[in-house]
């Protein structure tokens, strides 16, 4: 089981690329070193752009899953 609490969720249902990565690194922002938060998208071309994003950025990226077409990320802010 999950470690974390997940402290808000950002959803990018319907937003096409680049939107979800845009949004998340705005919403990243507003959070506290140690927050964690989860993304929704309907976009396929998020799961490789978030974990780009991820290892780009150096925030953690703790779930990746797809449950037919909605994507869900979860995301430790790290510094």
């Amino acid at each position: 089981m999950a470690e974390y609490e997940i402290k808000e969720t950002l959803d990018c249902s319907g937003l096409l690329c680049p939107m979800p990565v845009i949004k998340t690194s705005k919403k990243i922002k507003e959070l506290e070193v140690g927050d964690v938060f989860e993304m929704i998208s309907t976009d396929p071309g998020a799961m490789p752009d978030m974990q780009a994003w991820a290892n780009q950025t150096k925030h953690e990226l703790l779930e990746s899953s797809e449950d037919g077409s909605l994507y869900r990320f979860v995301i430790k802010k790290t510094h």
